[in-house]
């Protein structure tokens, strides 16, 4: 369930817009919000008073833009480094959905550029939706699931579930890539429909009652899956991200996302939709 969400805002109003489509599902139209601007330090206090003016003429002008009831928008602006504070705020407000913006930088350029929704992505263990600067935001009728036997797999299907079910016209996208080629019974496996793994989903699905589509491919995950995204028109994919960092490395950047070996990464930089990472401990 998604009660408080985390909008960090930056002046470039896509989060605001990603912001008002999510609240058009039924679900999502109780939730609360914390907007977020962050100023960073400034060399001469004139200099600071100049950022700070600005940035509450930016958090003002977000705030205008929601289409939720005033009484359910909590405005922050704060001072520091935007990655800290983002991280901070989220756990201050216990937000279940943190939303940012994201220049999509490819592996190692998140990090010599200082990627605030990269170190985000990093350290928090709360879900978060990133929304590219060269993307179209759309109403939310399609959503993607990637699918495969994790934890992460299963928390992407219950959110996506949530979020259809009340959407008329609404369609869930299921998706394997690499599928086993015969079932457990030794049977070969010729449509879709016949993948264990697209079956179950497709089966909660039904329950349900939201409308659905059985994708699977083979090659490369990640670019499997953004083609798919694209050839499929979709709006919002939502992709399981599970923590595997052992606690005592909590505080610390994952290698394999910073490096951008992971799929939730590739996936982060490439696809031409918003991603909402629903993240889960693996």
């Amino acid at each position: 369930m998604i009660e408080k969400v985390l909008l960090a805002v930056a002046g470039r109003g896509l989060c605001e817009e990603m912001f008002n489509m999510l609240t058009e599902i039924p679900i999502l139209q109780r939730a609360s919000v914390t907007v977020l601007h962050v100023v960073t330090p400034q060399i001469s206090a004139d200099a600071m008073s100049a950022k700070l003016e600005e940035g509450g003429k930016i958090l003002a002008e977000a705030v205008k833009s929601l289409n939720i009831d005033p009484s359910r928008i909590t405005p922050r602006l704060k001072q520091g480094d935007p990655k800290d504070i983002v991280l901070q705020v989220a756990e201050e407000e216990k937000a279940d959905l943190i939303i940012m913006g994201s220049r999509g930088l490819k592996r190692i350029e998140s990090i010599l550029e200082n990627s605030v929704s990269q170190y985000v992505f990093q350290l928090s263990s709360r879900p978060m939706l990133l929304v590219k600067d060269d993307i179209y935001v759309k109403r939310i009728n399609r959503i993607m699931i990637p699918l495969d036997k994790s934890a992460g797999a299963q928390r992407s299907l219950n959110l996506a579930l949530s979020f259809l079910r009340d959407i008329k016209g609404g369609q869930l996208y299921l998706v394997h890539v690499n599928p086993d080629k015969q079932t457990a019974s030794g049977e070969p496996i010729t449509t879709p429909e016949q993948d264990p793994i697209l079956a179950s989903a497709a089966a909660e699905a039904k329950k349900q009652g939201v409308a659905y589509r059985c994708l699977n491919s083979t090659g490369q995950a990640g670019r499997e899956i953004c083609r798919l995204a694209e050839e499929n028109n979709i709006d919002l994919l939502i992709l399981g991200s599970p923590d595997r960092r052992p606690s005592i490395a909590k505080t610390l950047p994952d290698l394999d996302r910073l490096l951008g070996a992971s799929l939730s990464d590739y996936v982060r930089v490439y696809a031409n939709c918003p991603v909402l990472l629903a993240r889960t401990l693996d």
